[in-house]
C-alpha cells in the first residue's frame, strides 16, 4: 500500500510539472507566432531574476519576518539532539537550529540548499508537544530539506510570473486595435491562474512527501498525526491579529494556519476519547473508517498550499 501510494504521488507530481511547463511552451510559442519577435525571452529573464532574488534573499526575509534566533547546543540540547539524529538518518548535513519568537505553535525549514538548511520551531510549540510528536514534526521539516523542496517550489513559481509579465506587456502592446495582442493577453491571464493552481498542487504534494519522509526517518505515523492535531488547535485558538501577522509565510509551516478553524472539527472526530491527542489505536481505527470530504473543503483545498487535513491524516493512517 505504501509503495503504491508513493508511486501515485510521484506520478501526480511529474504530471503537474509537465503540464505547467507545457502551458508555458504554448503561450511562448503563440507570442512568437503572432508578434514575430523574441521579446518573450525578456519576460522569462525578468521572472528568473525575481525568482533568483527570492531564492538568495529569501532566508534573510524569513529570519526577519519570523523573528528567528539561532540557538546553541548549550541553550537547546534536546532540540539539537533530535535534529542531529534525524539529519544523520536523512543523510544530510545538520541544519542550523533556531527558535522563532512567534506564539503560534509550529515549525518550519528553509535555506538555499541541503548545506544551507535551517530548521526552526516557534516559541509557541515548545512545551505543547511531547518528545515523540516534536521529533515527528522535525522529521517532516528535515524531509523538506532532504527533498530540496525550496528549489522545487522556487523553480515552478517562475512559470506564473512569466505568464503575468506576458499579460502585462500585452496591455501596452494592444494599441491600434491589435486583436492578436488581446488574444495573447487573455490566454496569458488564463495561463497565470492555471499555473498558480498547479504550483499550489505541487506544494501540497511536497507536504505529503514530507509527511512520508518523517515516517521513513523512524517516526510513528500517530505521533505526527497527534502533533498536527495540537498544531491545528493552537492555530485555531490564536488571535486573528497573530495569524495575520505571519500569514504571508504560512506556506513554510507544517499546517495551514489560516484554515485551522475548519480543520479542528475533523480532528475532534478522530480523537474518540477526547484527550486532545491522537493515539496509535485511534489512527489505526481511521484506516478502516470511510471518510467524506465536503465540496466546500475540496474547493478550499485547491487554493491552499497544504493538503486537506482529513486526507492528510487518512494517509498517515494508511502508512501506519
Amino acid at each position: 500500500m505504501e509503495k503504491l501510494s508513493s508511486f501515485r504521488l510521484t506520478i501526480r507530481l511529474y504530471l503537474a510539472i509537465a503540464l505547467l511547463f507545457s502551458l508555458l511552451y504554448v503561450i511562448i510559442t503563440a507570442v512568437g507566432y503572432y508578434f514575430r519577435f523574441g521579446g518573450t525571452a525578456l519576460y522569462a529573464l525578468i521572472a528568473i531574476a525575481i525568482i533568483l532574488s527570492q531564492y538568495f534573499l529569501g532566508p534573510k526575509l524569513v529570519e526577519t519576518t519570523m523573528k528567528v534566533r539561532y540557538v546553541s547546543e548549550q541553550e537547546a540540547p534536546h532540540l539539537h539532539e533530535m535534529v542531529e539524529d534525524l539529519a544523520m538518518k536523512a543523510g544530510i548535513p545538520k541544519p542550523k537550529v533556531g527558535v522563532s519568537e512567534v506564539n503560534i505553535p509550529n515549525a518550519f525549514a528553509f535555506g538555499k540548499s541541503k548545506r544551507d538548511g535551517r530548521v526552526c520551531v516557534t516559541r509557541g510549540i515548545l512545551g505543547l508537544l511531547d518528545k515523540g510528536e516534536l521529533k515527528a514534526v522535525l522529521g517532516h521539516e528535515l524531509s523538506h530539506i532532504r527533498h530540496r523542496d525550496m528549489a522545487v517550489i522556487t523553480l515552478v513559481s517562475a512559470v506564473p510570473l512569466i505568464f503575468y509579465f506576458i499579460f502585462i506587456s500585452t496591455l501596452f502592446n494592444n494599441r491600434g486595435g491589435n486583436n492578436n495582442s488581446g488574444i495573447i493577453g487573455i490566454a496569458a491571464l488564463a495561463g497565470y491562474f492555471a499555473a498558480q493552481l498547479i504550483v499550489l498542487f505541487v506544494s501540497r504534494i511536497r507536504e505529503y512527501y514530507a509527511d512520508q519522509g518523517s515516517i521513513e526517518l523512524g517516526n510513528p505515523p500517530y505521533e505526527l498525526a497527534s502533533a498536527l492535531y495540537k498544531l491545528v488547535y493552537g492555530s485555531a485558538t490564536a488571535s486573528e491579529d497573530s495569524v495575520k501577522e505571519i500569514e504571508g509565510v504560512k506556506a513554510f509551516f507544517v499546517n495551514d494556519i489560516s484554515d485551522a478553524g475548519n480543520e479542528i472539527d475533523d480532528f475532534k472526530m478522530i480523537d474518540t476519547n477526547g484527550d486532545g491527542s491522537i493515539s496509535e489505536s485511534e489512527l489505526e481505527e481511521l484506516k478502516y473508517t470511510p471518510t467524506k470530504i465536503g465540496v466546500g473543503s475540496k474547493v478550499s483545498e485547491l487554493f491552499s498550499t497544504h493538503p486537506n487535513m482529513m486526507k492528510r491524516v487518512k494517509r498517515l493512517a494508511e502508512l501506519s
